[in-house]
């Protein structure tokens, strides 16, 4: 267990709070491996009826802490092992998952909000997934969620190209149900997630099972997660962490 994740509970609610407010919630492998352990231990708890994931602080996550990152991937011949298995768990999460995003959201931070039922966003917020920018692929089976959420083209353009998007089109494009003032987000998706928890929970639960395609989207993570392996190992995602620890805008060009 990590103090930089917090884990609280109250009448049927379980909130898992980013809380490394320093480095922009930036998730390690040991934040992965609670938030796993707590999605894991909501799922098999009935007294568990909703799950709220937010933040402490101005951003929601960063994403992955690069450096932690790169560290437990050096580690092993398969990735990450933590942050895989939590990108399964929420995939699969079987009970109602509200977010509540009171700022920047980047790569798994973004793609994480595919696999919850309600999201509330700062209106500010700046949300994008800028895997092909470190010479990686989309995860967290994001190379169907996103399309099929936004389309195509504007999947495509966040992806390989880096577009960010604010929280007000997040909005627009379906990705959030509400835009709000920061400092409302967090607040709107507590409310919400204690609205759902008084909810018929099997009704909820089957309303949920009906309308994804959990099947679909683990056959996809694991095809995501081969290609991203593969990709770790690449001489231009060798340039790329090279280019972040020396602070320099990487040169794909010279890669062959």
């Amino acid at each position: 267990m990590t103090d930089q994740v917090k884990i609280t509970q109250s009448g049927g609610v379980m909130e898992i709070c980013w809380n490394r407010p320093d480095k922009k919630n930036a998730l390690s492998q040991a934040m992965y491996s609670a938030a796993n352990d707590a999605l894991l231990k909501a799922s098999a708890d009935p007294s568990v009826r909703c799950v709220l994931l937010c933040s402490e602080g101005d951003a929601f996550t960063a994403g992955n802490d690069i450096a932690d990152f790169a560290k437990a991937n050096a580690s092993t011949d398969h990735g990450p092992r933590d942050s895989s298995s939590y990108i399964r768990t929420i995939a699969a999460f079987d009970k109602p998952l509200v977010a509540g995003v009171p700022g920047l959201a980047i790569g798994v931070g973004m793609t994480m909000l595919f696999h919850c039922d309600l999201v509330f966003v700062a209106e500010d917020a700046k949300l994008s997934m800028p895997f092909v920018n470190l010479a990686l692929v989309p995860e967290a089976a994001s190379s169907i969620t996103v399309p099929a959420r936004v389309g195509y083209a504007r999947a495509f353009a966040m992806f390989a190209m880096g577009e960010a998007v604010t929280g007000k089109q997040a909005e627009e494009w379906g990705i959030a149900n509400k835009a709000l003032p920061a400092a409302e987000a967090i607040p709107a998706a507590r409310a919400a997630a204690e609205r759902l928890a008084k909810q018929p929970l099997g009704a909820v639960m089957a309303t949920k099972k009906l309308m994804r395609e959990a099947e679909r989207y683990a056959k996809q993570i694991d095809i995501e997660m081969e290609c991203f392996g593969a990709q770790l190992k690449s001489a231009e995602a060798a340039e790329a962490f090279a280019a972040f620890a020396q602070k320099r805008k990487p040169d794909f060009t010279r890669v062959s």
